[in-house]
């Protein structure tokens, strides 16, 4: 049985992110559609891309390598989201609550892999899997 990423809490938050940068990136100028705007889309939307395939993955290390594809991601678009700040695309405020979304996914996702790492992890959605075929 696939496990469902859609329980997982690093994924909701990380697609939420994307809703959120989505409507921040259409402020941005009309020249940077190639570039800056295309590499915030391809870096938001990776995160709960990697999360939802590394689900699908039969092994731990399969598991982790998508979770630290997402991290990267996620690193990655912190340094794009504060280009932003930096040219003038969006103010200060914008940048604050992005900034705090992204910290919060960024500390989530890195205890999430730390667990995964550490302990037998793929048990838990078997438990979740017995315990609604009792309810």
């Amino acid at each position: 049985m696939a496990r469902d990423f859609k329980e997982l809490e690093v994924w909701r938050l990380s697609y939420n992110l994307v809703l959120d940068i989505y409507k921040i990136i259409n402020k941005l100028p009309e020249y940077e559609k190639d570039n800056l705007t295309l590499q915030i889309r391809r870096a938001v939307v990776s995160i709960p891309i990697n999360i939802a395939e590394g689900c699908s993955r039969f092994s731990k290390k399969a598991f982790l390598q998508f979770l630290s594809y997402s991290y990267g991601s996620l690193k990655e678009l912190y340094v794009l989201i504060m280009l932003c700040k930096d040219l003038k695309y969006i103010n200060v405020e914008e940048y604050k609550i992005l900034y705090e979304k992204l910290d919060k996914l960024s500390r989530k996702l890195f205890v999430f892999m730390t667990s995964v790492e550490k302990e037998n992890w793929f048990d838990w959605f078997n438990k979740k899997k017995k315990i609604a075929k009792t309810i």
